[in-house]
């Protein structure tokens, strides 16, 4: 009998390797461990008679004794009868063949039974790792005792050993049954199962776990233990933010509802009715007050919670008189007073309020005007707060937008024009003053209205300083040429305008304005392009919702037209997760972002007129134009092939 048997007579399991991983020889129970008869696995690699999940672990252990000639250990797990793994500690160490003079690796099982926590070590480092917390379950000392992992968990068993019964007792009675389920289910690893846990400390916890069935060596007793985590926190994060979107929908639904009452208004009570039955709710004011000028005197009137007694000591009052109300009309400045003391300072022999006798320390008021930029405001609309009140950039740009929306209906309703003159110009109310002083760009905009069937349409652009400073620019097309396209677009730009104002990535918001169109059923669709430019080194994140592609133009004379990733048109698709690209803006190029009308027409395709749109746009930035003269040079080519459509251009250039 040479050296090479000796080893194998070993109790546990045993095997001879060449340096090479192959098994040479191997004894009865190593066969049996791997599950494998022992001719089958002659000749083979040792790593290629384990699970995939152990070959990596069972190679490093025959490369650490082959190549370092030293002794290696590892915690593996071989198959196991029942479909239970057995976790054995395997030593390799270098040996030497005396019939050949070979140099093995020999592999074998060493008792652990005195050490069964060694063979727990991997375990553990694996649960700590992944942030989870690791116990085992004895099934004759019907207790579960801690065996660590993420120092986060520790609080969820302050003991070392519980018995079960206080563990059961601490979990939510719904949960107790699915538990013990969870402890006697035959599979070897069981799938994860949410628990509620009460803790003394700070009340009941959220858990998941999951359990495994391990026979600990070879011969050695089976054990069942559990992996968990504690997703408490994360699940109150989730329930805030399900709430924050739920009320960041609905406002944003009530915005979309309100400037699409405003502009559908027909008669001056049709608006007072849209203003004082929907202003109070969508702003959190606990009244509201409707002032018009009407031969220069304030005709008001008022919703429930401001009386008409209040109300009717400012009908008649002069718009010369001073005051906040006349002066916030006369000036065209949205004004704030924040309580009594304020009042007095700047009004000091002005007209008294109605209801100074409430205008105490925690007691608001605001005013915006109604107009549209560079009118007269024909009125305003007041609101109170039964708190101290500061309205935030994002609500004082809200308010102002849909002032401008009322303004605008009222003019329009004064001057008894018909209904698409005044969608026209609320239209063109919705097409903004773009930013001005951007450092390193400049943007410009042109839009012209289809000239076949109604003058209006549902084109739009946008462009806005978000709060990181990026420059966000959009460009978008409803389908029709009626009142009610114009209506759409408006509530389509100002939920995207008031959703960007928290989302930072155009992908999400235009995610998120498809979510509030659908839950809407609107009859329309939108496509939209989204861009959010760095003015600092230009890099460029851009979507599309099946708008026209982008182009890009260079100083060189060069052009591309770039295909944005993205989805479906907007209000179509519930549950669309729209996709994004980011590019870079190299300094003295320009970004084009068209409509439709703009690269088609009779006779023209829509490759044939970006071709064409590019290449015009390349030969003015080779020119060295600005942006307003390349949205010139664009919209002017667009009329001269006779469009048909809505056209708009959106222009942004980095110097």
């Amino acid at each position: 009998m040479d050296a090479s048997d000796e080893l194998l007579r070993r109790a546990g399991p045993s095997a001879l390797l060449t340096q090479d991983g192959a098994v040479r020889s191997l004894n009865a129970p190593m066969a049996s461990a791997l599950g494998r008869p022992t001719e089958e696995c002659l000749g083979r690699g040792f790593r290629d008679l384990y699970p995939a999940s152990q070959r990596l672990s069972a190679e490093s252990l025959v490369v650490a004794a082959a190549r370092t000639k030293a002794v290696a250990m590892r915690v593996l797990e071989f198959p196991g009868p029942g479909g239970v793994p057995v976790a054995c500690l395997l030593e390799a160490r270098p040996v030497k063949d005396p019939a050949y003079g070979e140099q093995l690796v020999w592999v074998h099982s060493l008792n652990a039974h005195t050490d069964l926590a060694s063979l727990l070590i991997p375990f553990r480092l694996a649960a700590e790792a992944a942030g989870l917390g690791l116990w085992m379950y004895s099934p004759q000392l019907d207790q579960l005792e801690w065996l660590g992992g993420a120092p986060a968990m520790v609080a969820l068993s302050p003991d070392l050993t519980t018995p079960l019964s206080r563990v059961i007792s601490a979990l939510h009675p719904d949960d107790r049954e699915p538990f013990m389920q969870l402890l006697r289910s035959a599979p070897a690893q069981s799938p994860w199962l949410r628990l509620r846990h009460l803790t003394p400390q700070d009340g009941w916890h959220q858990l998941v776990i999951q359990t495994r069935r391990l026979q600990l060596g070879y011969g050695g007793p089976e054990r069942s233990f559990g992996l968990l985590r504690d997703d408490t926190k994360q699940e109150k994060r989730k329930r805030k933010a399900q709430a924050a979107l739920a009320a960041e929908r609905q406002r944003a639904k009530e915005i979309a509802d309100f400037s699409s009452a405003l502009i559908t208004a027909a008669t001056i009570q049709e608006l007072q009715q849209v203003v004082l039955a929907r202003l109070a709710a969508t702003f959190g004011a606990s009244g509201v007050l409707f002032a018009l000028v009407d031969n220069g005197r304030l005709s008001v009137s008022t919703d429930a919670g401001i009386t008409m007694g209040e109300a009717q000591t400012l009908h008649g009052l002069s718009l010369d008189c001073a005051g906040p109300l006349p002066e916030a009309i006369r000036t065209g400045k949205p004004l704030f007073v924040l309580n009594r003391e304020d009042y007095t300072r700047r009004w000091s022999h002005g007209a008294s309020l109605p209801w100074m006798d409430r205008l105490s320390s925690d007691y608001t008021i605001s005013i915006t005007p109604l107009g549209e930029t560079g009118n007269q405001p024909l009125g305003a609309w007041l609101m109170t707060y039964g708190s101290e009140y500061r309205p935030s950039l994002e609500e004082r740009t809200l308010m102002g937008a849909l002032a401008d929306l009322a303004g605008q209906a009222l003019r329009r309703i004064r001057l008894q024009q018909a209904r698409v003159e005044l969608a026209t110009a609320l239209q063109q109310t919705m097409l903004p003053t773009l930013p001005e002083h951007l450092p390193g760009l400049e943007v410009a905009a042109r839009y012209r209205p289809s000239r076949d069937g109604l003058d209006i349409g549902g084109d739009w652009y946008d462009a806005f300083v978000i709060p990181d400073g990026a420059i966000a620019l959009e460009i978008g097309d409803v389908q029709g040429h009626d009142v009610d396209a114009a209506a759409f677009m408006g509530q389509v730009r100002l939920s995207i305008r008031a959703i960007a104002a928290q989302e930072p990535d155009p992908a999400a918001v235009l995610t998120r304005t498809n979510k509030l169109l659908t839950t809407m059923d609107p009859a329309r669709f939108a496509s939209c392009t989204m861009l959010q430019v760095d003015p600092d080194d230009g890099q460029a994140t851009g979507t599309s919702a099946g708008h026209v592609p982008v182009l890009c133009a260079r100083r060189d004379g060069s052009h591309e037209v770039r295909e944005l990733p993205g989805g479906p048109v907007l209000g179509v698709v519930p549950g669309t997760e729209y996709r994004e690209g980011t590019f870079t803006l190299d300094e003295d190029s320009a970004l084009i972002m068209v409509t439709d009308g703009v690269v088609e027409g009779p006779g023209l395709t829509l490759d044939a007129g970006l071709e064409r749109a590019g290449t015009l746009a390349a030969q003015a930035v080779h020119d060295g134009l600005n942006a307003e003269e390349i949205a010139d040079r664009i919209l002017d080519a667009a009329v001269a092939v006779d469009h048909l459509d809505d056209v708009a251009v959106l222009v942004i250039r980095r110097a």
